[in-house]
């Protein structure tokens, strides 16, 4: 894309609503929004089947087999709660993040970039985290991206929007 065309998709999305269909950028935050939401709800299916492999329940109602107790600290039932604890802190604040720095009518291609790295980063995390184990600094790189990715996005919008205080 040259850069007149850039800045003239630039202009036709600042005479727009920024938060509909319309807009190339929100409908990239949508969809990755949605994979990562798709994600996290796998994450309690996953932790339930893990407390079935296992046989590890917290409740005594939860008892499906006999000759069985309430058991709180099953190490794999725990790492799959942790990273799915670990994704509702960091993938929540992403969420409204990302939806305020679309609002700012970023750059398409930089805008799409980052939702795209951040979702995969996610995707990762649990991956080497949750499913396949694997030695740090795997996690920590996974973790660490979205987490860039999310202040950077806050910068920009405070930066954008500093001359308004």
């Amino acid at each position: 894309m040259s850069n007149t065309s850039a800045h003239t998709m630039h202009d036709k999305l600042a005479n727009m609503e920024l938060l509909t269909l319309d807009n190339p950028v929100f409908c990239c935050y949508l969809f990755w929004a949605t994979v990562l939401v798709v994600k996290m709800l796998l994450m309690s299916l996953l932790t339930a089947l893990q407390r079935f492999r296992y046989k590890v329940f917290p409740n005594e109602e939860d008892l499906f087999f006999k000759n069985i107790e309430v058991q709180f600290d099953d190490p794999h039932v725990e790492r799959v709660r942790r990273a799915h604890r670990n994704d509702m802190e960091n993938i929540l604040p992403y969420f409204i993040m990302a939806l305020i720095y679309v609002s700012t009518n970023p750059n398409p291609l930089v805008a799409c970039n980052l939702f795209r790295v951040a979702a995969i980063a996610r995707i990762v995390h649990t991956l080497v985290y949750a499913l396949f184990p694997v030695p740090q600094p795997s996690r920590i790189l996974a973790f660490a991206t979205m987490l860039l990715i999310t202040f950077y996005m806050a910068a920009v919008v405070a930066l954008r929007t500093l001359r308004f205080i």
